[in-house]
C-alpha cells in the first residue's frame, strides 16, 4: 500500500521488547535495524510525493527492505 509504514516495531509488535534491547545493547542489530528503517522512510517519501523513479530502482529498494527485514526477524528469532 502507498506510504504504508514497515518500520521494524510495525512489522513485529509481538517483538517489542526483544528489538528494544537488542538495538540499545546490539550495535549489529542496531544498524541492521536502522539501515531497514531508514530505506523505508525514504521508500515512503518517494511514494507518497510521487518522485519520478523509475519501477526497477523501485523495485530494487523494495527488495533491498525485505532482505533486512528478514536478516532481522532472523537475528530476533536468534536472540529471543
Amino acid at each position: 500500500m502507498l506510504g504504508e509504514t514497515h518500520d521494524i516495531l510495525h512489522e513485529f509488535p509481538n517483538l517489542e521488547e526483544t528489538i528494544r534491547n537488542l538495538h540499545h545493547n546490539d550495535p549489529e542489530f542496531a544498524g541492521l535495524m536502522e539501515r531497514h528503517d531508514s530505506l523505508d522512510s525514504e521508500i515512503r517519501q518517494l511514494e507518497v510525493l510521487n518522485q519520478p523513479i523509475d519501477d526497477f530502482n523501485m523495485e530494487e529498494m523494495k527488495k533491498n527492505r525485505a532482505l533486512l527485514k528478514d536478516q532481522i526477524y532472523q537475528y530476533l528469532r536468534d536472540n529471543q
